[in-house]
């Protein structure tokens, strides 16, 4: 069961990189990111990849750094506000953005993780969101095709993990995470803690260990803030 683990994330990375790929990755905000893995993914110099994510970090911060260096070509993204080197890169025409509804980018990670090749959704319907996709009535109802989401890897970020794979996210940082987790046809993880097997109730757990093929442990973590805002101190 422990050779799922391995030393760092350059290592539990190791031969499943390459140049084009797709990669999910967990994440909201900075919370919950795969943070180690995403290091190691700029360390190793791999390009083109085309990454599905809720967003794209911050400057500099999550997966804002393989902006930085250019090593996406092109994100499928909810919400890519925050992140002024994506915007300027869009703009320019150097980034390919695929927008995508929130939910409708979740369900399409789990549907590609199922087994299921699209779904028909009322969301985006007479948006651009729709243009170029088939449109389908059911019960009168226009609906739009959406295709699953079929990753190359996940990387995604859990709390505590054992030694199997078996994993627990921590509140909002299950957010992406677990349908990430899925739609890669191998999936890492990063985790806070691994704890031995046996220790974690089977009820709890969030993604079984058939799904995570290779697990580091990757605390400490800074908990980092997106947008800190303050309120001024009034004077006594």
């Amino acid at each position: 069961m422990a050779k799922k683990i391995y030393p760092d994330a350059a290592a539990a990375l190791e031969g499943l990189l390459f140049d084009g790929m797709t990669i999910a990755a967990g994440g909201f905000g900075l919370c919950g990111i795969p943070e180690r893995l995403i290091d190691a993914i700029q360390a190793s110099g791999v390009k083109g990849l085309t990454v599905a994510s809720n967003n794209a970090g911050i400057d500099n911060e999550g997966l804002g750094k393989l902006l930085r260096t250019r090593q996406i070509a092109k994100m499928i993204s909810s919400y890519v506000g925050e992140n002024k080197e994506f915007e300027r890169q869009y703009l320019a025409g150097e980034l390919e953005v695929e927008f995508c509804p929130q939910g409708t980018l979740a369900e399409r990670m789990r549907a590609g993780g199922a087994g299921i090749p699209g779904f028909y959704t009322k969301t985006g319907v007479g948006t651009l969101v729709a243009e170029g996709k088939e449109l389908k009535e059911f019960d009168g109802e226009t609906y739009v095709l959406e295709r699953g989401i079929r990753a190359d890897l996940s990387i995604i970020k859990g709390w505590k993990a054992d030694e199997a794979g078996n994993l627990i996210f921590r509140k909002t940082a299950r957010n992406f995470n677990q349908p990430a987790a899925t739609s890669g046809r191998i999936c890492v993880a990063e985790v806070e803690e691994i704890v031995p097997v046996g220790s974690l109730d089977p009820d709890c757990i969030h993604v079984p260990s058939i799904y995570v093929k290779r697990l580091v442990l990757g605390a400490p973590y800074d908990k980092k803030i997106e947008f800190r805002t303050v309120r001024t101190r009034e004077t006594a």
